[in-house]
């Protein structure tokens, strides 16, 4: 008796856990779609088990978005004793079991569990079940991935659940978003024609790339070819004709793949064809001397063919017979005219809106490289212009500029502070290196413009040693502050950089600084004084040795400045200012010597021409500049003293 109490003890024991885990197993709504549909899941099909899962999606209950994660994640098992599903992990021993409520049910063998390995399209069906999940999920990154994740791959099922979660979005950005997808996915898979149309306008001018890119598979069209009429309800957006809408040989190539003709006979099939048939001097019934001509030929294998004993294959004269006879047309892929019209009209006018903004677009790069130009010119400006020297080493004052910033940087990692501090540095610098020149060197070659020319021309290649000697020859790095990374995003087609901002932003304020220096100070007056009239200038006591000095040093100075701002963007190297003297020369020549407004003028001429050229010609801008050239050497001919000419007495010098 007590033997048997122990075991009616034992078996209770035993019992009452496998009931406790029966009815957690039994709570649920989703726990019990699984138990309706066990064989389903467990040998799914995505032909028949796509109801289950509307059904576990449909289910509210809180576990249905966990079961189809693991599902989809080969993360669900059927135990085989009680036919109990499990969420399981791999182990050493097998898997370890939770129930579908959360809690741990212990752990089994691999032989007692069946892991659920669904195909790729039953994963695709749960996947598609579970956006509804993620789209309404409570973390914010959550729901941007789903929505990330739709916008890469559309398909006419993330439509619903879409629709469903935008009322209960919280996030206005998200919100916003989640209308914009949904308006997208509605022109594509939406239920009528209608609502579609209604979509595609809904965007207006809208120039996003992915309204572009749901749009242009509505308007894609294939080439077809037909012995009457097109089949009815075909969306033909054109009829072409062979000859003239595309090539006789790619029409009567689609009849052969429609298998409405035979393929060509080539020449050396039919030649090969007749010798292989000659009998008693004749092929086909036309004598040997009588195939001297293409006629002839055709004729002869034409009579094979209908003997049977050559491969049937059209002659020039057939080939030439089908194409009358059928008809080739282009076929929208998509059925609906009323949504192709729409398309097509939307495409049009964000094509019209997209050449506008390219235009403005080129008009901001034009104004970006000219404020560049006119930055690197303005102190060539002052010392060619004002001083009538040919300074070649201009552009080593760029580059000393440049370097100064790196070398800062070295010592201030602060890229805000050091840029701060390396502009005026820069100008300390290059002003006292043009100083030196100018004293050393410039003061003894005043009036002599050819010595003048070689003499900087080699003070320009010894900097260039100097600098490779101490920097060596790779590029340093002169690096911008953060918040001048990324650009200025107006949309998808019109951007700039915010380094070209500041860089434009500099040059206007190196004009106002050149204007104010010139119209407001003493040194400006004494330095219009001495570039009119040196010695009537002397004569009023304004020493022009003295003038002479400061305006080089200047002018060096504004050049150090211009390397800081060029080398934020450009590669600093000891060939930087090569880069940039060619275009300085220019643009004050083209806007005229002497004149700021003139450097301007001709920094915007050549920044717009020189984009222009290579906007029409973008893979070869050195040809761009080779056109540039050409195009400055015919209008100097015309306008010798540059858009802007001094007048009175200095035009004369």
């Amino acid at each position: 008796m007590r033997h048997l109490i122990s075991a009616l003890f034992a078996a209770l024991l035993w019992v009452l856990p496998q009931l406790g885990a029966s009815a957690a197993y039994a709570e649920g709504a989703a726990a019990a779609i699984l138990a309706t549909h066990r064989d389903q899941i467990v040998k799914p099909s995505r032909q028949t088990i796509g109801p289950v899962i509307a059904e576990l999606a449909a289910s509210g209950d809180p576990a249905a978005a966990r079961i189809l994660a693991a599902w989809e994640a080969k993360g669900l098992g059927l135990r085989k004793a009680d036919g109990r599903f499990f969420f399981i992990t791999p182990t050493a021993e097998g898997y370890a079991l939770t129930a579908l409520d959360g809690r741990a049910a212990g752990s089994a063998a691999k032989p007692e569990v069946t892991e659920l390995k669904p195909n790729a399209g039953v994963r695709g069906l749960i996947a598609t079940a579970l956006v509804q999940f993620t789209l309404s999920d409570p973390d914010p990154a959550a729901r941007t991935a789903a929505l990330t994740s739709i916008a890469r791959d559309p398909a006419a099922a993330h439509l619903a659940p879409l629709r469903a979660a935008i009322d209960s979005e919280t996030d206005p950005a998200l919100k916003a978003q989640k209308q914009r997808l949904e308006r997208l996915l509605t022109l594509q898979y939406g239920a009528d024609a209608a609502e579609r149309v209604a979509a595609i306008n809904s965007f207006g001018a809208d120039l996003g790339l992915d309204l572009r890119g749901a749009l242009n598979p509505l308007t894609a069209t294939t080439r077809a070819a037909f012995a009457g009429d097109p089949p009815a309800g075909s969306n033909i957006a054109r009829s072409l004709t062979p000859g003239k809408d595309l090539p006789a040989t790619e029409a009567y190539d689609l009849l052969v793949a429609a298998n409405l003709a035979p393929a060509r006979l080539t020449l050396e099939d039919q030649r090969a064809a007749l010798a292989a048939n000659l009998v008693d001097g004749a092929v086909g019934g036309v004598a040997l001397a009588d195939l001297n001509s293409r006629a002839a030929r055709d004729r002869a294998y034409t009579a094979l063919e209908q003997a049977g004993r050559v491969p049937t294959a059209a002659t020039d004269d057939e080939v030439a017979a089908a194409l009358t006879t059928h008809r080739f047309v282009d076929v929208y892929a998509e059925p609906d005219p009323a949504v192709t019209t729409a398309a097509a009209a939307a495409l049009a006018r964000i094509g019209t809106v997209v050449g506008a903004m390219q235009a403005a677009d080129l008009a901001l790069d034009a104004i970006s490289l000219a404020s560049i130009y006119f930055l690197a010119a303005i102190g060539l400006a002052i010392t060619f212009g004002v001083m009538r020297v040919i300074n070649m080493a201009h552009g080593e004052f760029i580059m000393l500029g440049a370097y100064t910033g790196y070398v800062v940087q070295l010592f201030v990692p602060n890229y805000t502070l050091s840029i701060v501090l390396a502009l005026p540095l820069a100008f300390a610098v290059t002003f006292a290196a043009g100083v030196a020149m100018e004293r050393l060197v410039i003061r003894h070659l005043y009036k002599r413009p050819l010595e003048t020319l070689l003499a900087t021309f080699g003070i320009s290649i010894a900097l260039q040693q100097i600098a490779k000697n101490i920097f060596g020859t790779q590029a340093r790095p002169l690096t911008a502050p953060g918040w001048l990374d990324g650009a200025l995003v107006l949309n998808d087609v019109v951007s700039i950089s915010y380094i070209r901002i500041a860089i434009f932003v500099l040059a206007m304020l190196f004009l106002g600084f050149f204007l104010w220096l010139m119209k407001r100070t003493r040194l400006g007056l004494e330095v219009r004084a001495v570039t009119q009239n040196p010695g009537m200038a002397a004569s009023m006591g304004i020493n022009p040795d003295r003038i002479n000095m400061l305006t080089f040093g200047i002018g060096s100075g504004i050049a150090g400045i211009a390397g800081v701002a060029i080398g934020l963007f450009a590669k600093v190297t000891s060939e930087l200012g090569s880069d940039y003297i060619v275009q300085s020369f220019m643009t004050v020549v083209v806007g005229g010597v002497g004149n700021i407004w003139g450097a301007l003028a001709g920094a915007f001429l050549i920044g717009t021409l020189q984009k222009g050229i290579e906007w029409l010609n973008p893979s070869n801008t050195l040809a761009a500049q080779t056109y540039m050239i050409i195009f400055i050497i015919i209008f100097i001919q015309f306008r010798p003293r540059g858009i802007i000419a001094l007048k009175g007495r200095a035009a004369g010098d």
